[in-house]
């Protein structure tokens, strides 16, 4: 394999409600340091049906180029179609470096072509380097259970491909009106040559606030001592309209379902404000929230990891400490709405 045939860096541009999806914005950001970093271009790679706006928009967000397979075929998801047309550009144009979000879709994707393609893939990175000379890409994941961090190469094959976590990456500012290069690009392909068919969308909705759409997190952890214990993290969220999330320790005692986890095995997160609660910081939590906006901790263990990448750090029991917080938030925001009505 001759590696002066790959240049560039690719992203794989993934739709979300006729929209750009967040990760694929946040991957061009991390793509145009590496293709800086490497003097090369960076490409978003879009495959649907209607998507000029997305190829537009993909530019402005830092691609020097977009290749883009438009066409009814691709109207929805479906492995084969997609890694067909990912198989052929690559092939023709030989990235150095291909990124995917690592969502259902871009897991999916990304495995069906590393089966065809003579190269690996790293799932799940959570942090992206290249070496500048080489061209080797140092992608990052937490590994053994988020005890240690290790960094994989793919020193034989090209391309190098990885999934990135979402909210692990910054997109950079929108450039409106940014120029750059659509390429359109096509396959011969036919519906009767796809062996999945795509009959309904069924879509549900629930309720539940999303962890990693929210602005404000309360996590709890085994700090708290048992379910009982875990209750003043309920108290509190609910007091200042916070999502409720959990250490792995919590979920699998069976305190609170999966779905509020935070950490490698759980959701990646980036609220405004994440209050870790008797939670020590272990590696396979701290990759899914240490790029919040500000982050208190509160712990009895003054030595716990979680104060070396808190903003604010409380030491003492939670259990006394956070009904007192809770208590004062109410104060503070009744008096608020006071303010708010009239009433003062």
């Amino acid at each position: 394999m001759n590696f002066e045939d790959y240049r560039g860096v690719w992203v794989f541009i993934e739709e979300k409600d006729g929209a750009v999806a967040p990760v694929s914005l946040e991957l061009l950001g991390a793509g145009r340091l590496l293709a800086d970093k490497r003097k090369s271009q960076l490409a978003g790679v879009i495959i649907g049906e209607n998507v000029n706006e997305l190829a537009r928009i993909t530019l402005e967000y830092g691609a020097d180029k977009v290749f883009v397979y438009d066409d009814p075929i691709y109207r929805f998801y479906r492995t084969e179609t997609f890694m067909k047309a990912m198989l052929a550009c690559v092939e023709k144009h030989k990235p150095e470096i291909l990124l995917y979000g690592a969502t259902t879709t871009g897991k999916d994707l990304a495995s069906a072509v590393a089966t065809d393609l003579p190269t690996g893939l790293t799932a799940d990175t959570t942090q992206l380097d290249v070496e500048e000379d080489t061209g080797l890409l140092l992608a990052s994941r937490p590994a053994f259970g988020g005890n240690i961090m290790a960094t994989i190469l793919c020193k034989k094959y090209r391309p190098q491909m990885a999934t990135v976590r979402p909210k692990v990456m910054k997109a950079l500012p929108r450039n409106k009106g940014a120029a750059g290069e659509i390429i359109e690009e096509s396959i011969p392909i036919k519906e009767d040559d796809i062996r999945t068919k795509v009959l309904e969308i069924v879509r549900t909705t629930t309720q539940r606030v999303r962890i990693d759409e929210a602005d404000v997190i309360v996590a709890g952890g085994k700090g708290l001592g048992g379910p009982a214990g875990f209750r003043v993290i309920h108290q509190l969220a609910e007091a200042i309209g916070a999502a409720v999330g959990a250490s792995r320790d919590v979920v699998e005692a069976g305190w609170i379902e999966h779905h509020h986890q935070v950490g490698q095995t759980g959701a990646t997160v980036t609220p405004k404000i994440y209050f870790a609660i008797g939670i020590s910081g272990a590696i396979q939590h701290l990759v899914g929230m240490q790029n919040s906006g500000l982050i208190i901790a509160i712990n009895k263990d003054p030595g716990a990891p979680i104060f070396q990448s808190s903003h604010y750090g409380i030491v003492g029991d939670a259990l006394t400490i956070v009904p007192m917080l809770t208590e004062a938030f109410k104060t503070a925001l009744g008096r608020k709405e006071e303010v708010d009505a009239g009433k003062v």
